[in-house]
C-alpha cells in the first residue's frame, strides 16, 4: 500500500531499480492511457510505494494538461520522483523502448509480406481485464480525490459534459478554476495562452518523406497533439493521408492497430509509420521526435509542481483537475467497457480480474499475462 511507514516518494532508489521497473511496465501495458494509469497506480503506489496515493493524482492532473502522451508523461514523472533526472530519462525510456522493440518487429514484418499478424486471441482477454484494472484505479483515486460532497458533484458533472463531447482540457482546466473561484474571495482573472492555434498549423513545410521531414513532423506531433490516440489519428490522417500523401487510409488504420496490439503507449504508432517511410533510420527519428517534447515539458515543470500544493490556490486548482480526472477515467472506462465486454466470457474476465484486484491485490502483471494466455486459449478452443 501507498500509505507506509515512512513518507512515500522520499526515498530515492537505485537507476537500475528504475530501470527494471519500467522495462516490466512496459512489457505488460496494454490498454492506453487510462488503463497505463491504472496499472502505475497499482505497482508505483500500491506496490512498491514510491509515492503516495495523493502526489500520484497531482502528476496524472498534471500530464493531463500537457501536450503530448499521457501516461509516458506520468512514468517519467515517477522516474524523476525516485531517481532525479538520470531517473527521470531511464524511466521514460524504459517504458518506451518495449514497444518500440515489438512495433519496429512488426513493421519490418508488414513492409516484407504486406499484411499484419493475427493479435485478435491476444487482446480478447487483455482488453477485458483492462476493464478490471480501469475500474480498480478510478475506486482507490477517488478515495483521496473527493475530499468534499462539492467535488462529487464535480465529478458527475464532468462525466456528464463529457459524454455530450466537450473537449478534454477544457475540462479539466474549467474544474479547476471553478474550485479556485470557490475558494477564494477575490474574481482575480486568469488568461492562458491556447495550444489550439499551434494544433492547427500547416504541415505544409515539409516537403518530401526525407529521414529530418520524419523526424520534425513527429516532433511538431509530439509538442502539440492534446488528448486520446483517437484526437492523434484524425490529426495524422488530416496531414499525412490528405495533405501529404504519404500514407493511404490502409496504411495508417494498420499502423493505429499495430500500436493498439502492443504494449506500452500508443504514441509509438511514430515508430511504425517512421519504419514504413524510411526503414529503421525512419523508426528512430520518428520515435525519438514523437517524445522528445514529453521529455522537456517533464523537466520543465517537475521542480515546481511539489510547490503548488502550498499555495491555497494552487491547491484548489489541483483539487478541481484531480476531480475532473476522475470523471473522465469513468468516462474512458465506460467506453473500453463497451468495446471490450462483448459476451459472457469477457465479462467473466474482467469479474474475475476486479475480484482479484480488489480481493486478493494481485500483480497487474500477472493479471494480465494470465489474461492474454487465456485469451488464446479460448481461441484455440473455439470459444471466443
Amino acid at each position: 500500500m501507498a500509505e507506509l511507514s515512512h513518507s512515500p516518494g522520499n526515498d530515492k532508489g537505485s537507476l537500475s531499480e528504475i530501470a527494471k521497473e519500467f522495462l516490466r511496465f512496459g512489457l505488460i501495458a496494454y490498454g492506453g492511457a487510462a488503463a497505463h494509469i491504472a496499472m502505475m497506480e497499482q505497482i508505483f503506489v500500491q506496490r512498491l510505494g514510491w509515492l503516495s496515493r495523493e502526489r500520484f493524482l497531482d502528476l496524472v492532473g498534471a500530464v493531463n494538461l500537457l501536450p503530448g502522451p499521457t501516461s509516458t508523461e506520468l512514468a517519467i514523472y515517477i522516474g524523476e520522483i525516485r531517481g532525479g533526472l538520470p531517473g527521470l530519462f531511464i524511466a521514460g525510456a524504459c517504458f518506451i523502448l518495449p514497444a518500440a522493440v515489438l512495433v519496429v518487429a512488426l513493421a519490418w514484418a508488414y513492409v516484407k509480406y504486406g499484411a499484419l499478424p493475427n493479435v485478435e486471441a491476444l487482446l480478447y482477454g487483455v482488453k477485458a481485464v483492462v476493464v478490471s484494472l480501469i475500474f480498480q484505479a478510478i475506486w482507490n483515486l477517488a478515495r483521496s480525490a473527493l475530499k468534499t460532497p462539492f467535488l462529487v458533484v464535480l465529478v458527475a458533472l464532468v462525466l456528464m459534459l463529457a459524454f455530450l463531447g466537450l473537449p478534454v482540457v477544457l475540462l479539466l482546466i474549467a474544474s479547476g478554476l471553478v474550485c479556485v473561484l470557490l475558494r477564494t474571495a477575490s474574481t482575480r482573472r486568469l488568461a492562458a495562452a491556447s495550444p489550439v492555434a499551434l494544433i492547427l498549423q500547416s504541415s505544409a513545410a515539409i516537403p518530401s518523406v526525407g529521414l529530418l521531414s520524419i523526424f520534425l513532423y513527429f516532433l511538431k506531433v509530439g509538442a502539440v497533439i492534446f488528448g486520446s490516440g483517437y484526437v492523434l489519428l484524425a490529426f495524422m490522417r488530416a496531414d499525412l493521408v490528405i495533405k501529404l500523401h504519404w500514407l493511404t487510409d490502409t496504411q495508417l488504420l494498420d499502423a493505429i492497430a499495430i500500436s493498439q496490439a502492443t504494449p506500452g503507449p500508443f504514441f509509438t504508432v511514430s515508430t511504425f509509420i517512421g519504419y514504413v517511410l524510411a526503414g529503421w533510420k525512419g523508426a528512430i527519428l520518428g520515435t525519438i521526435g514523437m517524445f522528445v517534447p514529453a521529455f522537456t515539458y517533464v523537466a520543465a515543470t517537475a521542480s515546481f509542481l511539489p510547490k503548488l500544493r502550498k499555495s491555497p490556490t494552487a491547491s484548489a486548482f489541483l483539487d478541481g483537475v484531480n476531480a475532473a480526472v476522475i470523471a473522465l477515467m469513468a468516462y474512458v472506462g465506460w467506453q473500453f467497457a463497451r468495446a471490450a465486454i462483448v459476451n459472457v466470457q469477457t465479462l467473466l474476465i474482467a469479474l474475475v480480474g476486479a475480484v482479484l484486484l480488489l480481493k486478493f491485490k494481485l500483480n497487474s502483471a500477472w493479471l494480465v499475462l494470465g489474461a492474454a494466455a487465456l485469451g488464446i486459449l479460448l481461441h484455440v478452443l473455439g470459444w471466443a
